[in-house]
This record gives C-alpha cells, structure tokens and sequence, in this order.
C-alpha cells in the first residue's frame, strides 16, 4: 500500500519523548532489548508442549480415541504457544540480537504448518504499518461473509456475524496449513512485496508444508490403529483449538468499539501521525494477568507491541507505564480494557454494531 501516507507533523515531541524514556529504562536498567533466558525457557516450554504430543502419536503408543483427542489439543496449545510467544518475537526481530537466531526460530511457523516470509509481508509490513485501513491492513481484509471495518462493504449477512464467527476464527489456521500462504504469495508478488525467485518461494512454502503433513498427520494415520476419518478429525480439532486462541488473542487488540478505523483522504493521506494512529487504533487488555500474558506472548500488551516491535514481549509490562504515562501527559488516548473478557465482549459488541451498521 504504497499510496497510504501518514501526518509527519503531528506530535513529533510524543514520539521523541516517548522513545527518549524507553530507551533511558533500559539504560538505567542495564537491559537489552532482546529476550533473554525468560524467552529461552518458553521456547523450551512450547515447542515441548506441541512436539512431545505429536511424537507420542507418531509412535504407535496411541490407540485410543480419547487420548488421540487430548494429544492432539494439547499440541495445538503448545501450537498457539509457538506462533504467539517464540515465532513472533522472531519474526519481528526482537528474540535474539542475533539475526539467525531470529531467522532459524521465525522457522517455527513453518514448523506448524504455516510460512515465515509470508506471514512476515502480512503481519510485520501491512498490519503494523496500516493497522485497521481497510484494504491495507490484511488482517481486516476478511472474505465477503466477515466485516471488520466500518469502510468495508456490508451484506446482509454481517447482522449473524457475532454468531457464527468463531466458527471461522477456528478455521483460520487451517487456512494457513491448505490454500492461504499461497493465495497471499501470489498477490503479494504483485503488489511488490515479495522478491525473489517466485518459482522458488512456491516450492519451499511446498515443501515445508509437506514436511509438517508428514509428521503431524501422515505417520499418526500410518501408526495409529484407529479409524482414518478420527485421526483426521483430531488432527482438524487441534487446528480449531489453535486457531480460535490466536484469532482472539489478536483481534480483542483491534476491532474493538474503542479503536478507530481511519480512511485516507482522497490523496491517500491519513490525518495523523503513525505513532498517534498506533494508538488509536490498538488496545492492551488484561495488564495486571501475569501468567496469562506469559501464556500469550504479552500480546495483551499490543499497544507497547504496535509502539515498539522490535522490543521483545518480555519487557511490556515494564515499559507499558512509561508509554501510559506519557501518553497522559501528552492527552493522547490510552486504551485498555481491564480484562480479557471484558475485551472480549467489547469485540462482540463490535462485530455487531459492524453487521449492523
């Protein structure tokens, strides 16, 4: 979305204030920026949680369905583990100082059936960038059944939306393993965004793919003494548990009544800073849920995330006072909601109001 532009005008002294006092924490605190041994330990934590499960099916020990079940659910939170606590950091180059560290554990989503370089062109280039534009940010940009923006067209279908979206939410990491990576391949190499011999970036996003099939879901079919149609159906199960847990995770960040949804003006301008329309359009929740943010990749902390993406998420809860302060003084909007649930059903309230509208 090369045409899409922001106000560099507007509150330079926030953004120059705000950075200044970040930086002075992690001097006067003699910190790094990256993640550490707390990043080290949840790694160990989630990749144990999705791969110990998976190796258990893939060994023949499994013969039951219920245990099948369990197995499998259990990998797809170890799953949602890895894409939001260690791949994220990753991907955004905050896990490691060293950039092969980020770029080999960024490989864990293509461990778990999806693809680092597009997610990267998706997430870290036109969500962070144009965070709730429509037709910009691709996380908003949902097929004709689902309405995530006021801009976005309306059908008559949006009004059940709240009923029937979790279904879907479920789905989304299905997607990713199945047609998604490349559909995005594909129209990101025209819009630009991804270079490089296309040929080949077809055949390793293939072959990652096959790779992850043949460990998660080919071996248990071949070493488990149960009928296909179940193993196939715990292996989807998985898939939904993970894929519902991300989608809310993300989405109670963004489409919210609180958040705004800027349009560009008839030259592509939009009448705001980035780091004001950050704020805007992003909301924390849950701040004072401990483990539970630990669980999600403090990504509770969306706006610190939004603010600063190359900062590892360990450090949010810290450094979310400083943004909330200065925020305050500079009279700029500060959202958070007080818990995940109360974030939650504001985002109910919006899908709503968007299928009404």
């Amino acid at each position: 979305m090369k045409h899409i532009k922001f106000q560099k005008s507007e509150n330079t002294d926030f953004s120059k204030t705000l950075h200044r006092r970040v930086n002075e924490y992690f001097k006067s605190n003699n910190t790094k920026k990256y993640g550490g041994r707390p990043m080290v330990i949840k790694t160990i934590f989630m990749l144990s949680l999705f791969f110990i499960p998976i190796g258990f099916l893939g060994s023949g020990l499994v013969q039951s369905v219920w245990l099948l079940f369990v197995l499998y659910i259990l990998s797809g939170l170890g799953m949602a583990g890895i894409g939001m606590g260690v791949m994220h950091d990753a991907i955004h180059g905050s896990y490691s100082k060293n950039p092969k560290v980020n770029k080999y554990l960024g490989y864990t989503m293509n461990l778990i059936g999806a693809n680092a370089r597009v997610w990267k062109v998706q997430h870290n280039v036109l969500h962070h960038t144009y965070t709730n534009i429509d037709q910009g940010d691709d996380d908003i940009n949902a097929p004709f059944f689902l309405r995530f923006s006021p801009n976005a067209k309306r059908y008559w279908i949006h009004r059940f939306q709240h009923f029937y979206i979790w279904f879907f939410y479920g789905l989304s990491t299905i997607s990713w393993i199945t047609t998604k990576d490349f559909v995005r391949a594909i129209r990101y190499r025209k819009m630009g965004l991804l270079k490089g011999d296309f040929k080949k970036v077809l055949l390793k996003i293939s072959a990652w793919k096959v790779f992850y099939y043949s460990y998660a879901l080919v071996l248990p079919l071949i070493m488990v003494s149960l009928p296909a149609w179940i193993i196939v159906l715990a292996f989807l199960s998985m898939h939904f548990v993970t894929g519902l847990l991300i989608s809310l995770i993300f989405q109670t960040a963004h489409i919210l009544e609180d958040t705004t949804f800027p349009k560009p003006d008839e030259k592509g301008i939009i009448t705001d800073a980035w780091v004001n329309h950050q704020l805007a359009t992003t909301s924390n929740y849950a701040p004072k849920s401990r483990i539970f943010s630990w669980l999600i990749g403090g990504l509770n902390f969306q706006v610190e995330h939004h603010l600063f993406p190359h900062i590892s998420h360990v450090h949010y809860r810290k450094i979310s006072k400083i943004v909330a302060k200065t925020a305050q003084e500079f009279q700029i909007p500060y959202l958070v909601n007080p818990t995940f649930f109360s974030a939650l059903g504001n985002h109910v309230k919006m899908l709503r109001q968007l299928g009404r509208a």
